[in-house]
């Protein structure tokens, strides 16, 4: 099996709370992974050698100081109660709606979802920042969202 209930991942609380109300259409489209599939997602997508973006290093695309160009303040935008992530992550991003992300967290906690679903509930997904990455499906953009409320603005190399 791929993916987790949400009703059982560790970490749903943060799109049900009460302040930040996820449609249920949405909830629907967001989709924990299991451990195993997340595993094999990481170590294609992320990193083979670390489990947590706290332990990135220069052996990895995600750890190199070149991989991210600019950096952007997401805090003040959800501070504020925007409606979508800062215009300069969209516009970096230019993702269509239909695209598939994955929120990915650790090796063995990663978040698959549309990106339309993504904007629409980003605030939510903040509360899971801690180094956490956004990633495309068959893109090379990529957003790191840190915990201290600046999101860096990448682009993998192409494999």
């Amino acid at each position: 099996m791929n993916y987790i209930q949400l009703d059982d991942y560790k970490k749903a609380w943060v799109f049900r709370h009460k302040d930040l109300p996820v449609p249920e259409q949405d909830l629907a489209q967001i989709k924990p992974m299991s451990h195993e599939r997340a595993a094999v997602l990481w170590t294609t997508m992320v990193s083979r050698e670390f489990d947590h973006p706290d332990f990135f290093d220069k052996t990895d695309w995600c750890g190199q100081e070149e991989t991210f160009s600019q950096q952007v303040n997401w805090q003040d935008a959800w501070e504020n109660g925007d409606e979508q992530p800062p215009e300069e992550i969209l516009a970096h991003l230019d993702w269509q709606a239909n695209t598939t992300v994955y929120f990915c967290m650790a090796r063995d906690n990663i978040i698959e979802t549309t990106f339309a679903v993504f904007k629409r509930n980003w605030q939510n997904f903040m509360f899971l920042a801690d180094g956490s990455l956004l990633i495309g499906k068959k893109r090379n953009t990529v957003v790191q969202f840190l915990e201290n409320g600046i999101a860096k603005l990448g682009e993998k190399p192409s494999a």
